[in-house]
């Protein structure tokens, strides 16, 4: 009865529940390159990151990057052979037809893409892309074997109005809505606090946890079977500086780098401190 109830203890579950999640799931470090870069420059940069991660211990972690559709197909020539894993930052709801500048999830997947970043919130602000809209890309991208990033956050304005909850558990349900999965692996969410998107701005360690520990419980209503191994990223201006005390909470397994993912240095800091 006495041992029953110390696992039960609030500290003794947590570390329960972290060494369970450290033991099925590899950190997901996905750099975001937005646009940036030219493609001509891409393959230099990606055989410099191969290299130098040979010197670091990064097995820990699996690394991707999502880049411009542009350079997807010369820098998979390189990727190949690597540890490096491909993602596009967008894939469109539609299969083929005709839909001028779409990108489908079949042409990505064949250029080597395993990764399909959706519901970004610049996609969402720029573009006007619905929950319903996300939801319909994530459905294509795992109807053709990618894995959809799907990214959900508040703005500040909503986050001082109290509606941060509200808004991350009701864009998560919408975006996933009459998706099924067949395991854990094939969906990774981003939480990504749009007020601190590009603005050096980052929510405390304790605020990240808090709200990824929400997305968590919201999966576990979607997926009871599934949710505590599925990843959640910390997308919002994660950096060397910070990136080992938000990836050391429970409910954070990556992170989806923004700025941070164009510099050598600071991603493979990034990567190291996922350990």
């Amino acid at each position: 009865m006495a041992f029953t109830m110390l696992l039960w203890h609030p500290k003794v579950f947590a570390f329960m529940r972290q060494l369970r999640y450290s033991t099925l799931m590899k950190p997901l470090i996905a750099g975001n390159w937005k646009m940036n870069k030219l493609p001509s420059e891409s393959e230099t940069w990606v055989r410099e990151l191969t290299t130098k991660l040979q010197h670091i211990d990064h097995t820990h972690a699996e690394i991707a990057l999502c880049v411009p559709f542009t350079h997807i197909a010369s820098m998979t020539n390189v990727l190949v052979a690597t540890v490096v894993r491909l993602g596009s930052q967008d894939v469109s709801a539609h299969d083929s037809g005709a839909y001028t500048g779409e990108v489908s999830a079949s042409m990505l997947k064949d250029l080597g893409v395993c990764y399909a970043i959706v519901g970004h919130s610049e996609r969402r602000d720029y573009h006007q892309e619905s929950d319903a809209v996300v939801c319909s890309k994530a459905q294509a991208a795992l109807s053709h074997g990618l894995i959809p990033i799907v990214c959900v956050g508040e703005s500040l304005t909503q986050r001082d109005a109290g509606q941060a909850d509200e808004v991350v558990v009701s864009q998560l349900n919408a975006s996933l809505a009459g998706i099924s999965l067949d395991k854990a692996d094939d969906l990774v969410i981003a939480y990504e606090p749009i007020w601190a998107i590009g603005t050096g701005k980052t929510a405390t360690a304790e605020d990240a946890q808090a709200m990824c520990h929400t997305i968590r419980e919201t999966l576990s209503n979607l997926y009871p079977n599934l949710a505590t191994e599925i990843r959640i990223l910390y997308g919002g201006s994660m950096k060397p500086g910070n990136a080992q005390e938000l990836l050391t909470q429970a409910d954070i397994n990556g992170g989806l780098i923004g700025g941070a993912s164009l510099k050598t240095p600071d991603l493979l800091a990034i990567v190291e401190a996922g350990k």
